[in-house]
C-alpha cells in the first residue's frame, strides 16, 4: 500500500476528478490524503479521505496587490506562506507519491523539491488551454513579486517537471500533441466525472415520459464565479418556451432570491448524470466537467463563459464540434432565449453531440489515472522524468496547435 498524497485545489470542478481518482487508488489498497484550502474542508467532509487544511491560503492576501484579479484565489494558490505549509505536509507525511492540481502552482513549486514520483493533474483539454494558463501563471508570478515575493518558475518547468501530467479529458477532442520532448510526460486518461458525496438525485415534479423538452441551466457551483443576474436572465428566457427547466445554482447564490418562472425548477444542488439522460439542451458557463458529461450524454449546449480562462475555450471547442452554440456574458434574455429556441428545433445539434458521445465509450478516467499512479511506483519509488533547470528550460512553448476534431 501506497500514501498518495492530492495537493488539491477547491474550485468548483477541480475537486470532483481527484475525488474520483482517489476513489480508485483506495479500491486498489491505497491511502489518499488530501492537502487544501479552507473552502475544500466542507466538501471533503462526506468523503472517507482524511484532509489536512493549510490555514494559511490566506494569510499574505494584505500583501497582495488590491483589486488583482482572482486575488484571493491568486493569493490561496501561489503565496510563499503556503508553500512552506505545503513543504510541512510533506515532510510531516511522507507520501509515497505526490498528485497536484496543475492551478496549485505554490504546491507544485514544492512538490518537485522531493524525492518523490510527482503528478500534475490537469482537469482540462489540456493542449487547448495551456497557452491560456501561461499567461495565467506569468500573471500570478508578476502579481506575487509586487506583493515582495520571489518570482514563480513558469508554467512549463512546473508541469513538464513532473513525472507525469495527467490530464482529465479526451485525447480525441484536445488539440493535436506537439512534437517537443518536453510533453513526453502528458498522458490523457479520460474524464473522470465524480459526483461528490453531497449532491443528491433530484426528484422531478414532471413525468419521467413527458415529451416536453428538458433543459438544465448549470453554472460555475464556485462563489467567486457566481453570477445570480446571468441565472435570472436565463431563467427569464427559458420560462417563455415549452420546456422544463432546472437550475442548479450552487452555493454562492440563495435560491429563493431568484425568481423562478411557471416552468423552472431551482435547486442548489442535484446530481446531473440523471438529469443529463433526459435533457435536450445544458446552459452552462463551459466548465470542463459540465462540459465532459454534456457531450457524454449527447446533449447541445448553449455556452455562455464565465472568467475562468478555459470556459471560452471549450466554448469554443462546443462550437467546433457542432454540439452547441456561445454567447457572451452579457447575452440579454431575449437573445437566450432566440438561441435556446435554435438548439431545440435543429436536429444537427443533437447529432453532433451524440457523435461526440461515442468517443466516451469504454474510457474509465479514474481508472486510467490510477494505472499511470501505479505504474510511476512500481518503478521504484523514486522521482522517474529528468528535471528540467528553470533558467534553461521552463521557456518552452507550444505552439499552433492543430485541432483533431
Amino acid at each position: 500500500m501506497a500514501r498518495i498524497l492530492f495537493l488539491a485545489f477547491s474550485g468548483g470542478g477541480n475537486l470532483p476528478p481527484s475525488l474520483g481518482i482517489a476513489r480508485e487508488l483506495t479500491a486498489r489498497g491505497h491511502e489518499a490524503v488530501f492537502a487544501g484550502d479552507p473552502e475544500m474542508m466542507p466538501r471533503m467532509k462526506p468523503t472517507p479521505f482524511r484532509a489536512i487544511e493549510l490555514t494559511q491560503a490566506y494569510a499574505q492576501l494584505d500583501k497582495y496587490p488590491p483589486g488583482a484579479p482572482f486575488g484571493p484565489w491568486f493569493c490561496a494558490l501561489s503565496s510563499p506562506a503556503v508553500e512552506a505549509q505545503v513543504r510541512s505536509v510533506i515532510e510531516s507525511e511522507n507520501p509515497d507519491f505526490i498528485l497536484t492540481d496543475f492551478m496549485f502552482l505554490a504546491a507544485l513549486n514544492q512538490a518537485l523539491r522531493f524525492g518523490q514520483p510527482t503528478a500534475a493533474m490537469a482537469h482540462m483539454a489540456f493542449f487547448r488551454v495551456a497557452d491560456a494558463f501561461r499567461g495565467l501563471t506569468k500573471m500570478c508570478s508578476d502579481i506575487r513579486e509586487q506583493a515582495g515575493f520571489a518570482a514563480l518558475p513558469a508554467f512549463d518547468y512546473l508541469l513538464f517537471s513532473c513525472d507525469r501530467v495527467i490530464v482529465t479529458s479526451l485525447a480525441a477532442i484536445d488539440q493535436a500533441l506537439p512534437t517537443s520532448a518536453s510533453i513526453r510526460n502528458v498522458r490523457h486518461v479520460g474524464p473522470v466525472l465524480e459526483t461528490e458525496a453531497h449532491v443528491r438525485p433530484l426528484h422531478l415534479p414532471w413525468d419521467a415520459e413527458d415529451s416536453v423538452p428538458l433543459i438544465l441551466v448549470s453554472f460555475s457551483t464556485d462563489p467567486v464565479q457566481a453570477s445570480p443576474d446571468l441565472i435570472q436572465r436565463s431563467l427569464d428566457a427559458l420560462g417563455r418556451l415549452d420546456a422544463h427547466v432546472v437550475a442548479t445554482v450552487g452555493t454562492g447564490i440563495e435560491a429563493r432570491k431568484l425568481s423562478a418562472p411557471a416552468n423552472a425548477l431551482i435547486v442548489q444542488a442535484a446530481d446531473h448524470e440523471p438529469l443529463m439522460a433526459r435533457a435536450s439542451l445544458v446552459v452552462t458557463h463551459g466548465g470542463h466537467g459540465t462540459t465532459m458529461r454534456a457531450l457524454k450524454y449527447g446533449v447541445p449546449m448553449m455556452v455562455i463563459p464565465g472568467i475562468a480562462p478555459d470556459q471560452a475555450i471549450n466554448g469554443a471547442m462546443v462550437e467546433k464540434l457542432g454540439a452547441g452554440r456561445v454567447l457572451t456574458q452579457d447575452a440579454s434574455s431575449e437573445a437566450i432565449n432566440a438561441l435556446a429556441r435554435e438548439l431545440l428545433a435543429t436536429a444537427q445539434f443533437r447529432a453532433k453531440a451524440k457523435e461526440v458521445a461515442k468517443l466516451f465509450s469504454g474510457i474509465d478516467g479514474a481508472v486510467n489515472a490510477a494505472d499511470e499512479v501505479d505504474a510511476l511506483l512500481a518503478r521504484g519509488g523514486t522521482a522517474i522524468a529528468p528535471k528540467l533547470q528553470p533558467a534553461a528550460d521552463c521557456d518552452t512553448r507550444v505552439h499552433n496547435l492543430d485541432s483533431t476534431v
